[in-house]
């Protein structure tokens, strides 16, 4: 029996958009590392936490915007579609564009775990590696179930090399390209 993965995928990435662009409103589609992905469909406090992100990247960094749940084409060879949680590029950055873009110019994405049985795998392995090996050069995850603000940074051979965890209402400073200090203390409240 063959494994899914990148290199033996369920579908070919054509496929995978054409499911994609059928589905209905409530259902969020990934094509991650070969598999056809089901995103859940965030809680309160998973949007309190992606709104108190955004309010930290207008207020330190007007010249970028944190677009939610823009689709990307992850890992080599235009193999994946992600969509973040969110996704920090340059105002205007995704002008024109269909709805999977390149992540050239994309400085950051998010994710903020879902209390599901996949988020391990998702979030924290296979979603990383997909953003590490498009060479996006910060990866943050709001792990609410871990209670820490998680930072890769420093993409090199499709892996993470810099790997900084902070505890909830523990300041951390996003790296370059991003910069952003983030106050986490407001964090503690939304962690349920």
């Amino acid at each position: 029996m063959t494994r899914i993965s990148a290199e033996h995928p369920q579908m070919s990435v054509e496929e995978f958009e054409e499911i994609e662009r059928h589905a209905p409103d409530t259902v969020r589609l990934e094509f991650v590392n070969g598999k056809l992905e089901v995103k859940p469909v965030p809680d309160g406090d998973h949007g309190e936490i992606f709104m108190w992100l955004l309010e930290q990247c207008m207020r330190h960094r007007p010249d970028l915007r944190l677009y939610p749940d823009r689709g990307l084409v992850v890992e080599g060879y235009r193999r994946g579609r992600a969509r973040p949680d969110g996704v920090l590029a340059p105002a205007r950055h995704f002008a024109g564009h269909g709805e999977w873009s390149s992540p050239q110019g994309v400085v950051m994405v998010a994710e903020i775990t879902s209390h599901d049985a996949d988020t391990d795998r998702r979030d924290r392995v296979e979603k990383r590696d997909g953003y590490a090996q498009a060479g996006i050069p910060v990866y943050v995850l709001v792990d609410r179930d871990a209670d820490s603000l998680v930072v890769h940074s420093r993409p090199e051979d499709g892996v993470y090399r810099l790997v900084e965890v902070h505890a909830y209402g523990t300041p951390a400073l996003l790296p370059a390209p991003v910069g952003i200090p983030l106050d986490t203390e407001p964090l503690r409240d939304l962690s349920a």
